[in-house]
């Protein structure tokens, strides 16, 4: 797992394997995990991820600069939400990216939120 947060616009890019955002998927459902990244060449990288559990409403992505990871928090309902979307990202075959960006009423981020992009494990853009 690789975590690299965008200096100017505060974006976080995740590339995992498939077992690595199956993982996740599990820790994000059960409100519990922790996961270390890959460091690489570069100053932006975060040290890893720490999913939580909140009573919400909704799931929020926020940057422990201290520590450099991003944590993932927020109640059953909504990180179930979250997790069925990561597990769908492992399995999409075709590649791709999944863009989790806060707007109003959106299904399961809190405002403030951090914007992740979750990368397929098969790479860049689906061809049609």
């Amino acid at each position: 797992m690789r975590l690299v947060r965008d200096p100017v616009y505060g974006e976080v890019d995740l590339t995992a394997s498939a077992e690595e955002l199956n993982r996740l998927a599990v820790a994000v459902a059960e409100g519990e995990g922790q996961f270390g990244s890959t460091p690489s060449p570069g100053r932006h990288d975060l040290a890893g991820v720490e999913v939580g559990k909140t009573s919400g409403p909704g799931v929020r992505l926020h940057l422990d600069s201290l520590r450099q990871i991003l944590v993932i928090s927020g109640d059953s309902a909504a990180r179930a939400v979250f997790a069925d979307n990561l597990r769908a990202m492992a399995a999409a075959e075709d590649g791709g990216h999944l863009h989790v960006d806060y707007f109003p009423d959106h299904p399961y981020l809190v405002k403030g939120s951090l914007p992740l992009v979750v990368n397929s494990p098969h790479g860049g853009m689906p061809i049609r």
